[in-house]
């Protein structure tokens, strides 16, 4: 709980993200008791945990939600700000995405981000993400109006450009 609490806490990481900072241990608490009724096979969001493989210590979580049609989903990852850079946000968006494709036989999974947030859209694009618009000035968040960036990923693409492969030899 105190990891969860503290990244989700930072401004750094916080920063392009839809909740403010401080966050609130009890909002914390009460997330993750949500997170802990959620079911991953039913429509909505389900929150996995992304661990380092070393210590095993909570460094970030990987959002899906799930249509209703349960054929596509829209991601959304979270990285503490001590583990950017390291390459275990790109490990955990491919692992997700090939699961989601080969295990639960997904046509297509979407994702945006706020526009300033290069560092998320050049991950997105690194795993096989098109990018496919720019909803200019679509939200409000923080006091202010910003660009969303849309990508969006077909299991045929990733099949087809061998994306599948690479994650299995991860």
């Amino acid at each position: 709980m105190s990891a969860f609490h503290a990244y989700r806490s930072d401004p750094d990481v916080a920063r392009y993200q839809s909740w403010s900072v401080p966050f609130a241990e009890e909002t914390a608490e009460r997330l993750v008791a949500e997170f802990a009724e959620g079911d991953p096979h039913e429509p909505g969001w389900f929150q996995y945990a992304l661990a380092d493989r070393e210590t095993g210590q909570l460094v970030g979580d990987i959002g899906v939600c799930l249509s209703d049609n349960l054929m596509q989903a829209e991601l959304g990852f979270t990285v503490a700000a001590p583990f950017h850079g390291r390459g275990l946000g790109t490990e955990a968006v491919t692992t997700m995405l090939d699961y989601l494709f080969t295990q639960r036989k997904l046509h297509r999974v979407a994702a945006e981000c706020d526009a300033r947030n290069t560092a998320s859209a050049r991950l997105l694009e690194r795993v096989g993400f098109t990018r496919e618009g720019l909803r200019r000035q679509h939200t409000w968040i923080k006091g202010e109006w910003t660009d969303d960036v849309l990508f969006g990923l077909l299991a045929a693409d990733w099949v087809r450009n061998g994306l599948a492969d690479e994650a299995s030899h991860r």
